[in-house]
């Protein structure tokens, strides 16, 4: 009797510990494979308790259990050598299965079962081979099938997509007219043209994208095309700086074709703008080509814009001459050429006291579309000159020292001799020149090439720029390509 005593109360003792053992260990996720078997190593397989509480007396058999676990585990058709047994409500499961997933599974199912107080999960994942196309075939019948269902959307789409192509030509045309009365520029007009027709082409292969439901894909194509933007723009950023100053000089034109312009210390006749850079002819006949980013954050010194050049030049004149004579000389002398506009006035002014003359500045306008300012200033000057001879006003030199180290040689001569050798100057103490003048007889002034308004080394006094025009037209263009004005 006492040992029936002493075993009743080990049976209640233990009984009593159980639902306190359950509650200091904490529950294992359905899912966590740790307290699973070990796969591949059913002898190291750790039996799991059940969460529910142990009955002293199950209702449940042992039988009913393993029979009630192998129906619903074989009735997966995920199992394979299948055996379950238990044994005082601890379940074995044995059996391998494909996947890992009906592994876990069947360790939840026992988990759930009424009177299962344990699990030993000793079912083994079969990998399968290392080289299986079971997975590809499976994912290819999937496309197979999804292509097939998307057929009639891609008909649809395609067609939407073709029509969109097909008109987005006439609609970009459409769009941007309203825009073109903003701008002249044509380059501005095809920009417009392409901006739009680049949206349409967007829209339509948008709308391809959602009809087909691919939408993340659209979605994409949207971000990435702003993406693709960001990097196209650093990678040819002195491109895109060049083209969007083409656009600027396109719309403020401040130049025109054939006009003559300084830019970055060249000068010459504009020949063509195009998207990348100004190509210039200069004087000398040579094709200048400057980047319009350059042009366009550059000095530009336009000379055709206004026709009227200024020209001028210096003379210096003998302080024995009278200042209004040699002033009004020189005037008439403009006043009476045809290449010297009446509008604005013609000036001679005193510019400079120097040490043996007096310094006159002349200023004049010349139409620099009809006339050459260099040749028009060499006939005034050659005019200007002969004009003050007859007017007799002298221009000497520039006042001179002369050291000589050894002295002067002094020689005597008679009287006569002496005024012989001295020649006009004894008959010229002032050093005008005039005694000389007439000794020496007629000057070359008389020739009629000295009084004309224009020599045959000056030309015709026309302007260069219709001779650079031709040679330029006559010439190979450095570069092709439409011009934007």
């Amino acid at each position: 009797m006492a040992r029936v005593r002493w075993m009743a109360v080990g049976c209640l003792i233990w009984a009593a510990a159980l639902p306190a053992w359950g509650q200091d260990a904490p529950a294992a996720p359905a899912d966590d494979p740790v307290t699973e078997a070990i796969v591949g190593e059913p002898d190291e397989a750790a039996p799991e308790a059940s969460g529910s509480e142990v009955a002293v007396e199950p209702v449940s058999e042992d039988v009913d259990i393993a029979q009630r676990l192998y129906d619903i585990l074989t009735a997966t058709g995920k199992f394979e050598n299948l055996d379950v047994s238990v044994a005082e409500g601890v379940v074995f499961l044995r059996g391998t299965t494909a996947e890992k997933e009906m592994k876990t599974l069947a360790g939840d199912l026992v988990r759930r079962t009424k009177d299962a107080v344990a699990v030993v999960n000793e079912i083994q994942v079969d990998e399968g081979p290392w080289w299986d196309t079971q997975p590809a075939q499976k994912e290819l019948r999937s496309l197979g099938r999804e292509a097939v269902r998307l057929l009639p959307l891609l008909a649809i789409a395609a067609v939407l997509l073709t029509l969109t192509v097909l008109a987005a030509s006439g609609i970009s045309g459409l769009l941007a007219r309203p825009l073109y009365r903003f701008t002249d520029s044509e380059l501005v007009r095809n920009v417009l043209r392409k901006v739009v027709y680049t949206l349409v082409l967007i829209a339509g292969l948008y709308l391809f994208l959602r009809i087909t439901g691919l939408t993340r894909i659209a979605l994409g194509l949207i971000s990435g095309t702003g993406l693709l933007g960001l990097v196209v723009g650093f990678a040819f950023r002195d491109i895109a700086e060049n083209f969007l100053a083409s656009l600027l000089i396109s719309v403020q034109k401040p130049f025109r074709l054939n006009d003559v312009i300084r830019v970055d210390g060249h000068t010459g006749v504009v020949q063509a703008v195009t998207t990348r850079g100004t190509t210039l002819v200069d004087f000398d006949g040579n094709h200048i080509q400057i980047a319009n980013s350059t042009v366009y954050k550059n000095t530009i010194v336009n000379f055709t814009a206004n026709p009227k050049v200024r020209a001028e030049f210096g003379v210096g004149i003998g302080y024995d001459a009278g200042i209004g004579l040699a002033q009004d000389t020189i005037l008439r002398v403009l006043e009476e050429h045809p290449a010297v506009l009446d509008d604005p006035t013609a000036k001679v002014l005193v510019e400079a006291l120097a040490s043996s003359t007096i310094n006159l500045r002349v200023y004049f306008w010349v139409d620099g579309g009809r006339h050459d300012k260099l040749k028009v200033l060499s006939a005034v000057m050659r005019l200007a000159i002969r004009a003050l001879e007859r007017a007799g006003i002298s221009m000497p030199d520039d006042a001179r020292e002369v050291i000589f180290p050894d002295g002067v040689p002094v020689r005597q001569l008679d009287a006569d001799a002496d005024a012989d050798a001295r020649g006009p100057s004894a008959a010229d103490p002032g050093g005008t020149g005039t005694a000389a003048a007439e000794a020496a007889g007629p000057r070359n002034e008389e020739a009629p090439n000295e009084t004309a308004h224009a020599t045959a080394a000056e030309g015709d006094l026309a302007s260069n720029v219709g001779e650079i025009e031709k040679q330029a037209a006559a010439s190979r263009r450095p570069e092709d390509g439409a011009t934007v004005l």
